[in-house]
């Protein structure tokens, strides 16, 4: 794995108590919880859909997505607007609802190590490495295999 591709600004937030980033150029909008309509007939983490200036945005709850217990909105909970890969010729906007923002952070090559084998049947591929800052290990994700591309396209529906 070239670290180098991985050097950049991450926006980092905790989920489940853990450390996450994503890439800064993925990032749409950072905003409050809000009121989130359910829709029927979803798998459990995508917790429905919010109005955005117009436009419906499915929302995924990180902490389900992840197999983490859910937990109660807090002051600190809000959404991520990212854009993700939903086919090759297409991006969605999808919220990422998690449990706090922590900062932006300049993170170089050097600081980031390719994801630890767990063996077989673990998936690790919505990880774009780990990275070792201020003392903390930052899980760099990949939004684009967070969600798979037919998930995408089935909220997108």
């Amino acid at each position: 794995m070239d670290t180098t591709a991985q050097t950049g600004k991450y926006l980092t937030f905790l989920t489940g108590g853990e450390g996450y980033g994503l890439p800064v150029l993925k990032v749409r909008e950072i905003m409050k919880v809000m009121e989130i309509t359910a829709i029927p007939q979803v798998p459990a983490y995508v917790r429905g859909v919010i109005n955005l200036r117009g436009k419906v945005i499915p929302v995924i709850d990180l902490r389900l997505k992840f197999g983490m217990p859910a937990c109660d909105a807090t002051d600190q909970t809000c959404i991520i607007v990212v854009e993700a890969a939903a086919r090759a010729s297409r991006q969605s906007m999808v919220g990422l609802l998690v449990d706090g923002v922590s900062e932006v952070l300049n993170i170089q090559a050097a600081e980031i190590e390719q994801p630890p084998a767990f063996g077989d049947g673990v998936r690790t591929d919505y990880m774009q490495g780990v990275a070792k800052v201020k003392g903390t290990v930052k899980i760099l994700l990949d939004i684009d295999r967070v969600l798979t591309g037919s998930e995408l396209d089935g909220l997108a529906a």
